[in-house]
């Protein structure tokens, strides 16, 4: 099916939802003043906001995305059993059918599948070549001993760009990589679908495929992360001149065939909390399925409720419909278009996940080691009521000897979950925005007084430099009076 084109008759070009709602959930706007209270205490993290302060939580797309009236529906049907589940049974059925693959191993989530691959593959000083990392990925592969090589192409992280496929990998980049480091030292090869960190920008078809050639080359395991793949998948289809009258689904068995091992965070493809591994290969399937049992449960559970399970199943195979994948790039690509339109910096072109705003441009006043990404997030915040993550330096891990890792881009990831907020929404927070960029100069830094070593963006907490917080507050108020 060939993405729907709506025309409006006042010429607007807006996407449309294909979708209703029949369940809702109320939302409060705190006052300006109450915002700012808030974000101090949560040490200007916005993951420690509390939910009941944020009006639009657009923090990630993860556990977070509406499901479907089948999705609920079935629900209410499942198997509820330890072992043995007819539900885990018809699951199985479905990954097999959507992913063409034999084998599947429940976890309760994405990270708890890159634990048991990353145990199962890497050895001490061995190198993971990659597009682009995850913070989650990267911790996992760093905890067992192994060493992340980025690859991505150069265009990946220019913020602006024309490039529709800036998840790519360099294969010359991977090439070098493997005859520098022998490819006895090369763990295996890692494809994220969708790169998250860097605008959740696609890789095509076109390049995993070159990405496998040298993998048999060298006699390499291709591994993928495709938490993101839903998104991956549009952008295949509607940019990819090869795939533009290929199903959603054609284009799915070609890119898993194509990968020894792909794994997923079903809070993110299926949406449902729960995750897996799915191989064609028996002896990977054997290795790994003992992990499985040691740090989720028994295999056929993996940490999830059967009530997921039966979820998810309807969830992949909603995922195989055009019209239901297409809406959050569509989404994310008119908002994205909005605040272009209004002059704010933002990664072009749109990606999935969410809208990225380039922090190294909106605050170019700030110092990289004020960490803009970080402060841009909390001024978002404090000005919309809508909280964002931070995408920057405070993702990446503090060096042993005290350094810095500079990130290669700093942005604040505005999440738009698929089918939860409405079109006013949107331009709500494009409007908050626009008028926070118009008085970017009131926004200052923030710096650490409590650091956590791993992962420190999860539950880190810091402060403002000055008293910019203040000053953002009241400038606020004296432009928009009464209103919140």
């Amino acid at each position: 099916m060939t993405e729907s084109k709506i025309k409006f008759h006042s010429g607007k070009n807006i996407p449309l939802e294909m979708h209703k709602v029949r369940i809702i959930q109320k939302l409060t706007l705190l006052p300006v003043e109450e915002r700012a209270k808030a974000m101090e205490e949560a040490g200007f993290n916005t993951f420690l906001l509390n939910n009941k302060d944020v009006y639009l939580d657009m923090l990630t797309d993860s556990g977070v995305n509406a499901m479907s009236d089948s999705q609920q529906g079935a629900m209410l049907t499942a198997d509820d059993s330890y072992a043995g589940s007819e539900t885990f049974n018809e699951l199985h059925e479905k990954i097999k059918e959507v992913f063409g693959t034999e084998y599947f191993l429940p976890a309760h989530q994405g990270r708890a599948a890159e634990n048991i691959v990353s145990q199962y593959l890497i050895q001490e000083g061995q190198v993971v070549p990659m597009n682009y990392h995850f913070t989650t990925s990267k911790a996992h592969i760093d905890v067992n001993g192994g060493r992340v090589e980025e690859l991505v192409i150069d265009e990946g992280i220019q913020v602006t760009s024309d490039h529709l496929f800036k998840g790519n990998m360099d294969i010359d980049k991977l090439t070098a990589c493997i005859e520098e480091n022998g490819k006895e030292n090369i763990s295996y090869v890692r494809m994220e679908a969708g790169t998250n960190l860097i605008g959740g920008q696609p890789f095509s078809l076109a390049n995993l495929r070159d990405v496998r050639q040298v993998c048999d080359q060298y006699g390499l395991i291709l591994v993928l992360d495709a938490s993101l793949l839903q998104d991956n998948l549009y952008f295949i289809k509607v940019r990819e001149e090869e795939f533009k009258d290929v199903s959603i689904h054609d284009i799915t068995l070609e890119i898993v065939d194509l990968c020894d091992i792909v794994y997923f965070s079903a809070r993110k493809l299926g949406f449902v909390r729960g995750g897996g591994i799915i191989t064609k290969n028996i002896e990977h399937y054997n290795n790994m399925r003992e992990l499985v049992t040691l740090y989720e449960g028994f295999l056929t559970y993996g940490g999830m409720s059967v009530r997921e399970m039966a979820a998810l199943t309807v969830g992949l195979d909603e995922t195989m419909d055009f019209e239901m994948i297409n809406q959050g790039p569509q989404f994310i690509e008119y908002m994205t278009e909005q605040l272009l339109a209004n002059g704010v910096p933002v990664v072009t072109p749109a990606g999935g996940l969410g809208c990225h705003i380039d922090a190294m441009r909106f605050v170019d006043h700030l110092d990289q080691s004020e960490y803009p990404a970080g402060a841009l997030a909390a001024a978002i915040y404090i000005a919309s009521g809508a909280r964002g993550m931070e995408r920057g330096t405070m993702s990446e891990e503090r060096q042993e000897d005290g350094s810095e890792t500079l990130s290669n881009m700093e942005l604040v990831r505005m999440a738009l979950p698929r089918r939860v907020f409405t079109l006013s929404q949107v331009e709500y927070i494009v409007d908050r925005i626009t008028w926070l960029y118009e008085n970017r100069e009131l926004i200052g830094g923030i710096k650490y007084v409590e650091e956590p070593k791993v992962m420190r963006f999860f539950f880190g907490r810091t402060e403002a430099t000055s008293d910019w917080v203040e000053k953002l507050t009241a400038k606020f108020r004296e432009d928009f009076g009464d209103s919140l």
